[in-house]
């Protein structure tokens, strides 16, 4: 049975039947109450005469429906479908129901904000959830007008994809808003919103000379933190970029940017109606990188308007050039447009995302085999996002920057409002390079894997290069060697042995098993010599022993921080692979990390610290190695400079990490006044971490967290005692935990997720409490994946799978348990039985570092 699902063959035989969709008008009354709301829709499409198909609904109730006049049977209704028959040229679907809202960031959410109780709503439509607002044929080539009309209470203000409309009043305080219709878009980009909102406006100017009104806006009791002009100052230099550079004009009618709870995604590209969660929303100071980040969600999602939008992909197995163009245009435009021009620092962070998402045994090509929805959802991963990135940004190198862009105008201007492929442009990339890419897009997009970079080097006995050579391996069986356009260089101390600095440097296209660096043959040999310097190349990158000692002893001497973060990155992945000893890596990044000033690699360098000493470092070592990182985080935190955002994310660093009671008793002092940090400024988030850990150390209770709930009551304020209660050293509170995430479908999507880190909050100190744990999850992770929407049972999976518990316990074999599981329920869902996979070659993964470390 279909379920919820929708396969690639069924959409395909239902676009040959339903040949054009003319219009959807879209009712919705969203004053009926809070478990419900009524939708009333009317469909116009035309179709091939006599044919059959089927509408996508996800409804509590249909009230009535009909075809042409006729009625049709809502007893019908199965697999969350309504079959329609006997379909004339010229048809009008018309079906009036009641669809539920939901709790989950999927389809129409609908949250209370504590703070003072005002409903919000927001809709989440990618990838199937339009049917869980109105009846759709949800599929992305099937592209149509919408016209919304949303009954609200008095008070409320709406948006969608076209502008908001001046409200008429009815006499039982409601309004209506009539929006005027859209241009021709997918079901999977209309956006609905609705609530209370507050904002700000501004009108910009086009370059085709419309005035394009911006807004943005958050819930009311968020709003005095909504720092609006720097986020609609980004969004205009983002206009001028993206005009310039695909020589279009914005392509729809005006541009709201609103910031929602509960959301269960960064953000998303609705036409001209774009959501980001709103943890974007800072209530206290951001780091830089907080900055950057937001910045680059922004720009990515204006990106979209063109690349996704105006031109759709035909169906989900070209959703990896949406979001890898998307993901590439928004580091050049936020690198090239705004202050942070050093973004490409932190494009490597998203590039080490990719690569590992890109060694497990899931691993799938750039442009993946999308069978059906259930394939789809699963792969909004890091090859989606960051190795197509990285891709494209080689595919520029490959064509020209100004072919490429060349190329580009056309295919945006040829297929505007319509759906293409990534065949569609390639032609034009093709033509507009001259450059034959067939060979090209076949290794690096329709191939999987990745391969290895490392420097081969000859000298003579004067320490004179006799040659040097770039020497590629496939690191991966499905992974033939690749074209790449890099740089190689070489690096030496200065006279006086104070800084590092760039002696040689040769940019050049590496192909094959063996490349060699012509310009390099004569040098005296550096004392360290970095492939992939700059940071061009897609590929695992491999130092030789003496340019690694080299390094390691002298991290703190690099004056590029981009070409600190390519070394530390190398290590990093070596670590990961078991080739370089988990604790040897946490003293290079500390030394690293004392004199780091991109906040981009520092935000990095500290989840590496996590999951270094958490997951990779010897379990004999671990105790040891867990008191000492707190301790130097502390260290780092009280040596770094006043009011920096260092001098923040050390102290949160070290309430992440602190074991002993020392350190609790001295984050207690900061926490309540009794020790002072020159300049730290004890925000409201920084107080719940450090709560968090005070509940872990045994130095606070229950009344702690009333008391600061009180002081904060938000919703992010609820979230975090939920955390803290959660973090209680208690198998009462562990049990109920548990029970409540796996099991309870009412919890709110972020609410869930605080729960489950506080659950793991005693992992690393008490191993033991969780052995019950491994399982009760391989025992109900079915029955969790069944009573639960994909985006929560899939967040599920992920992070209750037992990998904390890898290594820790003799007993305990996560490899063994999650095979037996794997081999026993082979009829269970694909995606669900990739997450296990993944979560067993995780665990391989950490045995093979831990090992090492040992």
């Amino acid at each position: 049975m279909p379920g919820l699902n929708l396969t690639r063959v069924e959409a395909r035989e239902r676009a040959a039947v339903i040949t054009n969709v003319e219009s959807y008008e879209v009712a919705l009354d969203l004053t009926t109450g809070d478990k419900t709301f009524r939708s009333t829709t009317k469909i116009t499409f035309d179709a091939v005469e006599g044919g059959e198909t089927f509408l996508d609904l996800v409804v509590d109730r249909i009230h009535t429906a009909s075809l042409n006049g006729e009625a049709l049977n809502p007893a019908e209704y199965a697999d969350n479908r309504l079959p329609i028959r006997g379909l004339k040229a010229k048809n009008v679907v018309e079906i009036d129901a009641d669809f539920i809202y939901m709790h989950t960031g999927e389809g129409l959410h609908r949250s209370v904000d504590p703070a003072d109780g005002k409903v919000y709503l927001y809709s989440q439509f990618e990838v199937p959830d339009a049917r869980r607002v109105y009846p759709t044929f949800e599929q992305p080539d099937l592209k149509s007008s919408f016209t919304f009309t949303l009954t609200v209470p008095e008070g409320w203000t709406t948006f969608s994809v076209s502008p908001t409309p001046q409200p008429t009043a009815l006499d039982d305080g409601r309004q209506v808003f009539k929006f005027a219709p859209t241009q021709r878009i997918s079901t999977y980009i209309t956006a609905i919103i609705a609530g209370p909102y507050e904002g700000e406006t501004k009108t910009i100017r086009s370059t085709d000379g419309r005035e394009i009104d911006l807004g943005v806006y958050s819930r009311a009791s968020l709003v005095k933190y909504l720092d609006a002009s720097d986020i609609m100052d980004i969004t205009e230099a983002g206009f001028a970029f993206f005009e310039n550079a695909y020589g279009i004009p914005y392509p729809f009618t005006k541009y709201d940017q609103i910031f929602v709870p509960e959301y269960n995604a960064g953000a998303m590209e609705n036409a001209g109606c774009v959501t980001f969660r709103d943890q974007y929303i800072f209530r206290s100071k951001p780091t830089d990188w907080q900055l950057e980040s937001r910045c680059n969600t922004i720009l990515h999602e204006l990106a979209h308007m063109w690349f996704g939008d105006l031109v759709t992909m035909a169906w989900w197995d070209d959703l990896w050039l949406n979001e890898s163009f998307a993901e590439y245009m928004a580091h050049l435009a936020t690198s090239e447009a705004t202050r942070w021009s050093d973004a490409w620092v932190g494009f490597l962070t998203r590039k080490e995302w990719g690569l590992a998402q890109d060694q497990k045994p899931s691993t799938h090509p750039v442009k993946a085999e999308i069978r059906d929805l259930a394939d789809v959802e699963v792969n909004f991963d890091g090859i989606t996002y960051a190795k197509g990135a990285a891709v494209l940004r080689q595919m520029v190198s490959y064509v020209g920057r100004d072919n490429f862009f060349k190329g580009l105008h056309q295919y945006l201007t040829k297929h505007s409002y319509k759906n293409a492929t990534l065949s569609d442009l390639i032609s034009e990339l093709e033509i507009a390079s001259g450059r034959d890419m067939k060979n090209w897009v076949s290794v690096w997009v329709e191939e999987a894997g990745v391969t290895t970079l490392r420097p081969q080097i000859d000298v003579d006995e004067d320490g004179t290069l006799t040659s040097l050579n770039v020497l590629q391996e496939a690191f991966s069986p499905q992974a033939s060697l690749r074209p790449h356009r890099l740089v190689v260089a070489g690096y030496d101390l200065n006279e006086d042995g104070s800084k590092v600095e760039r002696v040689f440097s040769e940019e050049l296209d590496v192909d094959g098993a063996s490349t060699l660096v012509a310009s390099a043959a004569g040098l005296k040999r550096p004392a360290l010599i970095l492939v992939n310097d700059g940071d061009l190349a897609y590929a695992k990158v491999r130092m030789d022993d003496d340019s690694l000692a080299f390094a390691i002893a002298n991290i703190s001497k690099f004056d590029d921080p981009l070409t600190r973060r390519i070394i530390l990155a190398s290590a990093w992945d070596m670590t990961r692979d078991g080739e370089f000893p988990a604790s040897r890596f946490l003293n290079l990044v500390f030394e690293a990390a004392r004199v780091e000033t991109s906040i981009a690699s520092l935000t990095a360098l500290l989840r590496q610290i996590d999951t270094a000493v958490t997951s990779y470092v010897s379990p004999a070592h671990r105790p040891a190695q867990l008191g000492v990182v707190a301790d130097r985080l502390l260290e780092l935190a009280q040596n770094a400079d006043p009011g920096t955002d260092a001098q923040e994310m050390f102290v949160l660093g070290a309430t992440r990490r602190a074991v002993t009671h020392a350190q609790y008793e001295q984050i207690e002092r900061l926490y309540k006044g009794e020790d002072v940090l020159d300049g730290l400024v004890l925000s409201e988030d920084l107080r719940w971490a450090m709560l968090f850990a005070l509940v872990r150390g045994g130095l606070a209770n229950e009344a702690d967290i009333n008391a600061l709930r009180e002081e904060d009551n938000t919703l992010t304020g609820e979230q975090n005692a939920a955390r803290a209660r959660a973090t209680f050293n208690s198998p009462e509170v562990r049990l109920q935990t548990w029970e409540a995430v796996m099991h309870d479908v009412s919890i709110p999507n972020d609410t869930r997720w605080a729960m489950v880190a506080g659950f793991w909050s005693h992992v690393t100190t008490s191993p033991a409490t969780y052995a019950q744990y491994v399982e009760k999850f391989y025992d109900q992770v079915a029955r969790t994946w069944d009573e639960h929407t994909f985006h929560i049972a899939s967040g599920i999976v992920t992070d209750l799978e037992p990998l904390p518990l890898v290594g820790y316990l003799p007993e305990v074999d996560v490899v063994a348990r999650s095979q037996d599981w794997l081999d026993e329920h082979r009829e269970r869902p694909d995606s669900l039985r990739r997450l296990i996979a993944e979560g067993r070659d995780d665990a391989q993964r950490m045995l093979r570092a831990q090992k090492a470390d040992a």
